[in-house]
């Protein structure tokens, strides 16, 4: 890192020191305002939805209606109500002991419509490629096969959930991304909208492998035991694909880490794994600024790790940036380098299962009826939910292989990897920050090769790219190397493999990784990082021995997301 680079980095830190003083000073009540209201003008009449620690009484209510406000909704399945009232009156309401936070009635953009242009999908399925014919095993908590979006397209269940016996989803996650994969979006047809929540590749045939219970929590030997299904049923369902929008803390080298090796075996059996990258991007446990958090067996060099974007309710994707709370690399103990490739993941609007429980958890998420319907009823839609986390991100790059495989049937999971990953889009700015409206606190991501990794996915490029690599060519992600004398970061490739990258990563082609996440000729970061050289506090962490992290409990690596309350 140049002496400019350097200052820059001690100037943000301290930028993140101020902000942090003045939210660390701010009247109580404020943090319970969301950044918009406290912007708003006194005068001007907004639609908020309050948060309650206690399901809301009259008297709760009366409080309300008493500064002016008028009640428009009770979110009866959570604590919660929608008001309209003039902004002035919200700072006085915020100091209700009751309330726990206020937020706009948001316009929440039709998510899945954003984010599937903005990866290509659409103008694939305008040219006929749907994912027809390929499978994807969705191991998770399930699926609702009765959702009219993947109605007569769940070609097989099982559950693995020791003590439960249905395969239905109990919790509503598995479904969610199953929506997100290949959800045909019949649910959403209506007059003002046609089919808004389609998703990326709407005529796969899912594989419904349950392992995560009621509660979104799951074991390692369940989903060892899902993975191992897959690959039996491979053949007899055209499994091509394996979505795992879940994770645990790494506790050891991914080269005996159960979970690692029952995904490279799917890997090598010719199934293209893609896993949740995973949503520690602002834990800063380790004194890390949130590196070394990506979650396994996102951690194997072999799968597909996908990081979260924003895809700030556009369709273009020119304003997207990186989810600040997207895990970064490089791995722990290993590191590899991830993320290999980001996708949006960011209050994504999919599937809603009928037997699940997360609305009632977050019934804030759930979308109303009359955002995608011609219609004046004020009900809450029990079709679709909104979602946040790198859970979300992943099921866009399942379905985008998905396609890749339905145009090429015959490529490999290293083909269909280096395909995606050399043709990720690689413009971002060099950094992004987002003030969390609930804690007041300013979170800052560089655009980094540990952050987007190869990039942003593109699927209509990968579909138009005739590049290929050889049959016996591996994609696997390279590792980073820590020179301890000098706190240069390098790139190499695994030792004694055939990699598509090369016996040493060329940067000067811009293919794979491109120019703005390398600084010289294949040095990452020079000596000055967060973590960079052994006097500063996550050296040890990150390059060390020093690694206090791990349990066995695996668990939906998105289940706290709060749709918007996350960026």
């Amino acid at each position: 890192m140049s002496f400019i680079q350097a200052e820059k980095h001690r100037a943000q830190i301290v930028l993140s020191a101020v902000l942090l003083l003045a939210a660390a000073i701010a009247p109580a009540q404020t943090a319970k305002l969301s950044r918009e209201l406290q912007l708003t003008s006194s005068a001007a009449a907004v639609d908020v939805i309050v948060q309650y620690a206690k399901s809301p009484t009259s008297s709760d209510v009366s409080k309300v209606t008493s500064a002016g406000g008028i009640l428009k909704k009770q979110l009866t399945r959570g604590k919660a109500n929608v008001y309209q009232l003039k902004a002035g009156a919200l700072s006085a309401l915020a100091g209700d002991a009751n309330i726990r936070y206020v937020s706009p009635d948001r316009k929440v953009g039709r998510t899945l419509e954003y984010a599937a242009p903005a990866l290509g999908a659409y103008i694939a399925q305008d040219y006929g490629y749907t994912g027809s014919g390929i499978g994807v095993a969705v191991v998770d908590s399930g699926v609702d096969s009765s959702h009219p979006d993947l109605k007569g397209r769940v070609a097989y269940s099982e559950n693995f959930v020791q003590g439960e016996s249905t395969t239905a989803d109990l919790y509503g996650h598995g479904s969610h991304v199953a929506g997100i994969v290949g959800g045909d979006g019949s649910a959403s047809t209506g007059s003002q909208y046609t089919r808004t929540f389609r998703g990326i590749a709407p005529q796969t045939n899912i594989i419904n492998l349950r392992v995560l219970g009621a509660t979104g929590q799951g074991t390692d030997s369940a989903v060892i035991a899902a993975i191992d299904r897959a690959i039996e049923l491979k053949t007899t369902y055209n499994i091509r694909i394996i979505n795992l929008s879940l994770g645990r803390p790494i506790a050891e080298s991914y080269t005996v880490d159960p979970l690692c090796q029952a995904v490279e075996r799917a890997w090598k059996a010719g199934i293209v794994v893609v896993v949740a990258a995973g949503n520690g991007g602002r834990d800063n446990t380790m004194k890390t600024n949130g590196y070394s958090t990506i979650t396994s067996p996102g951690n194997d060099p072999y799968v597909i790790t996908v990081g979260a974007l924003r895809d700030m309710e556009t369709t273009s994707r020119a304003d997207d940036v990186i989810a600040t709370y997207s895990s970064k690399g490089p791995s722990l103990l290993d590191q590899i380098v991830k993320p290999d490739v980001v996708a949006p993941g960011n209050s994504i609007i999919a599937d809603l299962s009928s037997t699940g429980s997360i609305d009632e958890t977050y019934p804030g998420n759930v979308v109303a009826l009359s955002y995608y319907k011609n219609t004046s009823n004020g009900a809450d839609s029990t079709m679709y939910f909104r979602l946040s986390g790198t859970s979300m991100a992943t099921p866009m790059v399942s379905g985008s292989a998905a396609l890749l495989l339905q145009k090429e049937p015959k490529m490999t999971p290293d083909q269909v990897k280096a395909r995606l990953m050399k043709t990720a889009g690689k413009s971002f700015p060099s950094s992004v920050g987002y003030t969390d409206p609930a804690t007041g606190i300013t979170y800052t991501s560089q655009h980094d090769i540990f952050t987007v990794g190869a990039g942003y996915v593109n699927v209509w490029d990968a579909l138009n790219s005739s590049e290929s690599i050889g049959l016996t060519t591996t994609a696997l992600s390279p590792k980073a190397v820590m020179n301890a004398a000098t706190g240069e970061v390098t790139i190499q490739n695994l030792s004694g493999l055939n990699v598509v990258w090369g016996t040493n990563v060329v940067w000067g082609s811009n293919v794979v990784w491109g120019t703005n996440v390398i600084w010289g000729t294949n040095v990452v970061w020079g000596a000055n990082v967060v973590w960079g050289t052994s006097s500063l506090a996550g050296y040890n962490v990150v390059w060390g021995t020093n690694v206090v992290w791990g349990t066995n409990n695996l668990f939906s690596e998105s289940l706290s997301m709060r749709g918007d309350a996350r960026k």
